[in-house]
């Protein structure tokens, strides 16, 4: 994988947290895949379009160390996640308690705070070092029945010890749920090590996918247990079966995925998951930590962001102080994208990135902060 594999701005793009940039191939191959079997076919395209899915299911599998039958398509986060929760017995029947974080994408704590009918939430203040295991350890009890964890905090560029907390959350008795929105396509993860009970991730950010391709993970130990709510056709085991009297549930995570798929978002998202895929993501995070590097070197006092491997993301927040409004303004004026939350700038080198786009970002921060 190079630049050039990308449609890139000329500015320089370092904002891959957000928004990865689609990989100039991907048009040709949605052809083929989506609209060529709609326009030549002499009959429906279904067949057509659902390999293509089931390319995308696969080569989230390739990529995330699990098997394409243990993935169901979402729209988004949020609708993965509000199905797994609604699918859960215990969470209709009684209050549940769940641990999350301040640093958590509210979208998630929407959820968390609709989708069960009594719920109890504790949020682990924002003033926590996420990144630190003790951090957890002193939040996580018996007495949480849910533990979410953000895989990638986006606002701290800090990397949560997802593993660690997975096996002291279980031991307590506790269900878990991640969020890898922030961290698939840039940080190695391997979903069968986990073993988590659910995880949610898009294809929007580091997946270089575009949106609309969300997905649902769901532990294969249970996936027979859950009973799913918002169901439909391609929720059951033969969606062409076509008789309104006999529901069975499909015995893989596609159980999840309710009634007709915008199947274009997967198809579009399936060639760069794969790509990734088939590239490594070590590769790809070795040249994101190799940049990250050069800013850790020239604006350390100002990098707000872990700065070891296995505590950062793969964004630095860098803080200016009071001169961030006007670092903001020169680095657009200077064709730099990147953009600034509560903690600072956020800048994410990906594969797409050089070193000579990084020492132009560092040497306009320079210019507010020497």
């Amino acid at each position: 994988m190079k630049a050039s594999d990308f449609h890139l701005p000329t500015q320089d793009y370092l904002l891959s947290h957000s928004v990865g940039r689609m990989m100039k191939t991907a048009q040709r191959d949605f052809d083929n895949q989506f609209m060529a079997p709609w326009q030549q076919l002499n009959q429906e395209p279904w067949a057509q379009w659902l390999e293509g899915v089931e390319r995308f299911r696969t080569a989230l599998a390739n990529l995330l160390g699990s098997q394409a039958s243990h993935f169901c398509p979402q729209t988004n986060l949020s609708s993965g996640l509000t199905k797994w929760l609604m699918s859960l017995p215990q969470c209709h029947q009684r209050r549940v308690k769940v641990l999350l974080s301040e640093h958590d994408f509210p979208s998630m704590g929407f959820v968390l705070q609709r989708a069960m009918s009594e719920v109890e939430l504790t949020f682990i203040p924002d003033t926590e070092d996420m990144s630190c295991f003790d951090t957890w350890q002193r939040y996580v009890t018996a007495e949480h029945d849910l533990v979410f964890i953000s895989h990638v905090y986006s606002n701290t560029g800090q990397q949560a010890p997802v593993q660690p907390i997975i096996e002291h959350a279980k031991r307590l008795g506790c269900r878990v749920v991640v969020d890898i929105a922030q961290a698939a396509g840039i940080l190695p993860i391997d979903l069968h090590q986990w073993q988590a009970d659910c995880v949610v991730g898009s294809s929007v950010k580091w997946l270089c996918g575009g949106p609309g391709a969300g997905f649902l993970w769901v532990n294969p130990e249970h996936i027979t247990q859950y009973q799913p709510k918002d169901v439909g056709w391609f929720s059951h085991q033969d969606p062409f079966e076509f008789d309104i009297h006999h529901f069975a549930p499909h015995d893989s995570a596609l159980r999840f995925w309710g009634g007709t798929p915008s199947v274009a978002p997967y198809i579009l998202a399936g060639h760069s998951i794969g790509a990734f895929a088939q590239v490594g993501i070590e590769e790809v995070r070795a040249h994101n930590i190799k940049l990250l590097e050069e800013i850790w070197q020239g604006l350390t006092p100002w990098c707000v962001s872990p700065r070891k491997p296995e505590h950062c993301s793969g964004t630095a927040i860098i803080n200016p102080g009071e001169q961030l409004p006007a670092c903001i303004q020169a680095l657009q004026n200077a064709g730099i994208a990147v953009d600034a939350r509560k903690y600072g700038i956020r800048v994410s080198p990906h594969i797409y990135n050089d070193r000579a786009q990084i020492l132009r970002f560092i040497d306009v921060v320079q210019r507010f902060v020497d």
